[in-house]
């Protein structure tokens, strides 16, 4: 067995060396550069199902499923079918195409809160252009998110709170100037009081609240109903928008559907929708969504929203889940396998970690206490995390290299791999403590 120091002293940490000459920390996304577990980047070569290659031909079975989308596993013919063809017929017009309507559609019947949806390019470009809409449709500054949630990286979302304050954020990020989120306001994820007290002090100023309704961000944090439902019961009696980052969770743990029987004003998507092609969307009421440029006053556009290869892709995935429903059942009863295979190997080694699961995100917290928030989730052991990421690493087990991430599962994991993640995951877990 390859220690984790000898998967990085190989083609890999070469190409991580060549990378950083031209890209900023030789990625394109910083999760991907291993930092914060304090190792290099392995650089990927090819994937099929739920194994995942690099190019030092190591193979590993992958939880990390590009972050989400790739819940029928990696090239599924069932999404790739026909792909070809689209290839062959252009890659990029600058005019709409059919399948934009159709996949368009797919969404609008999925989901009784939407009536219109617009494609755009990523789940940023969605979050931003619903705060936009918000703030057109209510003529109101005031946006509201809750701490530990991230809705990409546009400027008035990259905010960070005082611990449990009720106050308006600073920027967490060099480059926003304080008056871009100067109306931006923060609360603690799951906290109704803190949620009565913010609408009470800016009594009918608030565009929308933003909230992802499976916190996935911060490991993974379900919202509980009584929140949920103050949120829905807050935001309609002042008229603010309240808005659903579904950017992870849209398809993967049901097709359509609500939570707690809450539904929101409007929707983000991302991920899924794709098929694993870069893509975002955002759909709501008539009224909302009938605001948007060129019918109305709100401006957003994008040359290649839409891309008929993301479409077709995304397309093709969304009909096989909805035309096979038992897929949700199936990953459900795989994730709790794994929930409690993990937990059967705390016992084991006499340590009290939480273990927070919703459909088919499972993540292992590295803290006695439960995970509610992200203060909650900030109580794990980091360091603790990066020893284990690294001994399962060497197991040939892939999963996202941060506390802070899901582990995602698929329909091509199989009970064997399961069997063998968990085994592996004892070890790791054992190994972390010594």
């Amino acid at each position: 067995m390859k220690t984790w120091q000898e998967y990085i002293m190989n083609k890999s940490n070469q190409l991580f060396e060549k990378a950083n000459q031209y890209i900023p920390a030789g990625v394109n996304s910083p999760i991907r550069a291993f930092q914060s577990v304090g190792c290099s980047p392995i650089f990927i070569k090819k994937a099929q199902g739920s194994i995942i290659e690099d190019v030092d031909n190591n193979q590993y079975i992958d939880y990390i499923c590009s972050f989400g989308p790739l819940i029928l596993g990696h090239s599924n013919p069932a999404v790739l079918e026909g792909i070809n063809d689209v290839l062959s017929r252009g890659t990029s017009y600058g005019g709409p195409t059919e399948v934009e309507i159709d996949m368009a559609q797919i969404i609008v019947e999925a989901y009784s809160c939407i009536d219109k949806v617009r494609m755009v390019n990523s789940g940023t470009e969605a979050t931003m252009s619903t705060i936009r809409v918000a703030r057109g449709f209510t003529n109101r500054t005031k946006i509201l998110k809750f701490e530990g949630c991230y809705h990409g990286h546009s400027d008035a979302l990259l905010v960070k709170a005082g611990s449990g304050a009720i106050t308006y954020g600073v920027p967490t990020s060099l480059g926003v100037p304080d008056d871009i989120v100067k109306d931006t306001i923060v609360c603690k994820y799951n906290d109704v009081n803190e949620l009565i007290k913010i609408f009470e002090q800016y009594q009918n100023e608030i565009a929308c609240v933003i909230v992802e309704p499976i916190g996935a961000n911060m490991g993974v944090v379900p919202a509980t109903k009584e929140f949920l439902t103050a949120i829905r019961t807050l935001t309609t009696s002042q008229n603010t928008i309240l808005i659903f980052d579904e950017v992870i969770t849209g398809f993967r743990t049901s097709f359509g559907g609500s939570y707690f029987g809450v539904e929101p004003d409007m929707i983000c998507f991302g991920k899924i929708i794709g098929g694993g092609m870069p893509v975002g969307a955002y759909g709501g009421k008539k009224n909302l969504m009938d605001i948007v440029a060129p019918l109305g006053g709100v401006y957003q556009a994008g040359t290649l929203s839409g891309n008929s290869l993301a479409m077709h892709m995304g397309k093709n995935q969304l009909l096989y889940l909805k035309n096979n429903p038992k897929i949700y059942c199936d990953l459900d009863e795989k994730a709790r396998y794994l929930q409690e295979g993990i937990y059967k190997n705390l016992r084991e080694l006499n340590l009290k970690y939480t273990v927070n699961r919703e459909s088919s995100l499972v993540c292992l917290f590295f803290t006695e206490q439960q995970v509610n928030n992200f203060e909650d989730a900030n109580t794990s052991k980091i360091d603790i995390f990066n020893k284990y990421f690294k001994f399962l690493l060497e197991q040939g087990i892939l999963i996202g290299p941060s506390q802070f991430e899901a582990m995602f599962l698929s329909t091509e994991h199989t009970k064997e791999q399961l069997d063998k993640t968990i085994e592996a995951i004892g070890v790791a877990l054992e190994k972390a403590h010594q």
